[in-house]
């Protein structure tokens, strides 16, 4: 398998659509449900990127967002956000805490993929 991608929402269809279309590509795919289980996922796993919900219970993903950016061992780490959140304070906010990408919900998977392989400059698989 590929570079190890943790897909976070507490939406379990998201996890397995992502999760499928990911895995198709190569992609080895971790998943979790809230904030604080990605952020644990995230210590013990060390995925290559993340991508990240905001509307989720425990820990929203603007939170984990900041508190990965603040850990020197995670401020680097590529981090998507997925979400429903499409308003421009929000969208800002994802950018501001230091988002990679951000992509609202529902997404087209191609451009999700194609954004996870730009991030990790991973070849497309043929």
């Amino acid at each position: 398998m590929g570079n190890r991608v943790l897909v976070v929402d507490d939406e379990p269809n998201v996890v397995n659509v992502i999760g499928d279309a990911l895995t198709r590509e190569g992609f080895s795919v971790l998943s979790a449900r809230d904030g604080a289980e990605c952020l644990q996922k995230v210590e013990s796993e060390q995925p290559d990127l993340v991508i990240l919900d905001v509307n989720m219970p425990v820990m929203n993903g603007f939170k984990v967002l900041h508190a990965l950016r603040e850990r020197e061992d995670t401020r680097n780490l590529p981090v998507v956000m997925l979400t429903v959140r499409e308003q421009r304070g929000d969208v800002l906010a994802g950018w501001t805490a230091g988002a990679d990408l951000y992509f609202t919900k529902p997404c087209n998977m191609k451009d999700l993929v194609a954004g996870v392989r730009r991030l990790l400059q991973a070849p497309a698989k043929v």
